[in-house]
């Protein structure tokens, strides 16, 4: 290992001399009690290291250690149901070791060393396999079975496998290169986190990730493999969407970035993940979960990396050919550590004190989200979709970092704070809001839910478009005034609000909406205006009257019926000409 000397401390940043040969990025070890570092600007022979933990007590002259590799995560079998600090260290076993704060200079593994796990091999010696290519199965989890893969970059001929119980460190198989080399493969394989893990190809999406929540899945979805942005100010609800979106979310993995946020809010997640069941499953969603915690008040610098930590994982399940969401919350934070690691480095300051090259990490990290064809043989395809929250100052969206993301992502679900005042959840602004994925995924939903469905979600989009326009004529001379076609369409716009864009994400059957059940409750309330608008046309009946059936309290309740009573809402739609026409006759 090749030693320096500091020369100077300013908080998370250490300046080191002495340092030749060292190169960007490069893992360091500061200080006698080892504090994990990275280089992060060379000049000279003197590095900038930004350090992952607390720098209390280092100073001039104490010794800095060269690793020569960059910052890694171990990836393999062990990460499902763990819960990691930044830079991948298991939270549990460092409990274990320090009680309930981190010591400084703890090294803990990232994933277990002791623990053994089943190899069942899945190629056969003399098969020639190429980077990527599934050699063996290892079953984490009920939910999850752990792809073990050639890493990329080796290939060749399969000269020995074993099947049986063996520790992520000890050898399961051996292969043969072209050049006569042999490659002994484990388990567990290392990745640089900065560095985007390869694949084939990369493809348009055009299937959406189904979330359960009836304003994003009807009408502002997301593709599997898309990228989403949730900016909003506090109190607004981005912290329960995104918990509701690692619960809900239709894919195989959830790795959930806590980034910089309050530490009573990890505490919920960690007490809450363990006791929710799985909806497609009935098993506990841990069993598909991947956590990663950097609270406000850990060390600034590790910000940054558990963002990185985190999507690489996600990237190795990808690469399984698994489906994967990636929830950061929230990104603020992590452009908020790059902001301070900056200004000590003495960097021109862009734009509100961030970096100038803020907008280029953003995208970088969205960039990483995708639906590819996996390295290997058998053209397995995964997907990794990203959704990152965004916390700017006051709920400004002109802050850079919102701007920066809204140049990458495709879709944008505005926050709003006068809606969750309201106890209008998910806070989700219809007006301001969009999906540029919604033309991708038309087909889709014509195909396999509806050919009427997409219609009448721009039917929906219009009505409530309307009533805004006429909110304001509302508020100077009231509702009595208008038309009675303007009185319908502001009583359907309401219970398009009411009845189907607000849920509860504590009811137990409201929290998650199949999409089927989506379209029935939409299809009930779009016949209820066209047969509405039909009465008052023809037979001169006012909506006063209209209001008094019974329908609208049937339609009203829609969204508490289980999955398993769809057929009510189906006899409710069937039997509305005759219900609503009642009080009328």
């Amino acid at each position: 290992m090749k030693s320096g000397r500091i020369v100077k401390v300013s908080g998370p940043l250490v300046v080191a001399e002495g340092m030749l040969g060292t190169k960007m990025y490069d893992v360091v070890y500061v200080g006698e009690m080892k504090l994990l570092g990275e280089v992060i600007e060379l000049k000279g022979d003197r590095a900038f290291i930004q350090v992952y933990e607390d720098t209390h007590g280092l100073g001039p002259g104490d010794p800095v250690f060269g690793t020569g590799y960059p910052l890694m995560v171990e990836l393999g079998p062990g990460l499902i149901e763990s819960f990691f600090d930044g830079i991948q260290r298991p939270l549990d076993k460092i409990k274990i070791l320090s009680g309930d704060f981190i010591s400084r200079g703890i090294h803990v593994p990232g994933l277990p060393r002791d623990k053994k796990w089943f190899f069942v091999p899945r190629v056969k010696i003399g098969d020639e396999v190429v980077e990527g290519d599934v050699i063996g199965e290892v079953e984490e989890t009920p939910l999850v079975k752990h792809r073990i893969m050639v890493p990329p970059g080796i290939g060749g001929v399969i000269v020995e496998i074993k099947e049986g119980v063996f520790t992520i460190d000890e050898t399961v198989a051996r292969l043969r290169d072209s050049e006569g080399q042999v490659h002994e493969l484990r388990m567990m394989q290392k990745w640089p986190v900065r560095v985007p893990r390869p694949y084939k190809e990369k493809f348009l999406p055009e299937v959406p990730m189904f979330t359960g929540q009836r304003v994003i899945d009807a009408f502002f979805p997301i593709a599997k493999g898309g990228t989403a942005c949730v900016p909003g100010p506090f109190g607004s609800g981005k912290t329960v969407i995104q918990h509701q979106l690692a619960k809900w979310s239709e894919a195989n993995i959830v790795v959930y970035i806590g980034c910089g946020e309050r530490g009573n809010e990890m505490t919920d997640v960690l007490i809450e993940f363990p006791e929710l069941k799985d909806p497609y499953s009935g098993e506990p969603l841990m069993k598909r979960t991947v956590l990663i915690a950097n609270t406000s008040n850990m060390p600034v610098a590790a910000r940054e990396a558990s963002i990185y930590t985190g999507i690489t994982i996600a990237e190795y399940f990808r690469d399984m050919g698994y489906s994967v969401a990636l929830m950061a919350d929230s990104t603020s934070r992590w452009a908020e550590a790059m902001r301070e690691i900056s200004g000590r480095l003495e960097e021109m300051p862009g734009e509100e004190g961030y970096p100038a090259y803020l907008a280029t990490r953003v995208a970088s990290f969205y960039e990483r989200a995708g639906r590819v064809k996996c390295l290997g043989k058998d053209d397995r395809e995964g997907t990794l979709s990203v959704i990152g929250a965004v916390s700017p100052p006051g709920g400004d969206l002109s802050d850079p970092v919102v701007q920066s993301t809204l140049r990458v992502v495709k879709v944008f679900w505005s926050l709003e704070d006068k809606l969750a005042y309201r106890r209008h959840f998910p806070a989700i602004n219809w007006l301001t809001s969009y999906s540029l994925y919604r033309e991708d995924l038309r087909p889709y939903y014509e195909k396999n839910v509806s050919p009427d469905f997409y219609e009448m979600i721009l039917e929906s989009m219009k009505i409530l478009e309307k009533e805004a326009e006429l909110e304001e004529i509302v508020r100077l001379v009231g509702a009595e005034a208008l038309s009675q076609e303007d009185q319908l369409l502001l009583e359907i716009a309401r219970s398009i609000r009411e009845d189907f864009l607000h849920q509860n994400a504590f009811h137990e059957v409201d929290t998650f909406a199949s999409i089927k059940k989506q379209y029935l409750m939409m299809k009930a309330i779009l016949k209820l205006y066209d047969v509405c608008k039909e009465i008052i046309t023809k037979e001169e009946v006012t909506v006063k009257e209209l209001r008094k059936s019974t329908i609208w309290e049937k339609i009203a309740r829609m969204k508490y019926f289980a999955e398993s009573d769809l057929h009510e809402i189906e006899k409710i739609i069937k039997e509305m000409d005759h219900e609503i026409r009642q009080p009328v006759n």
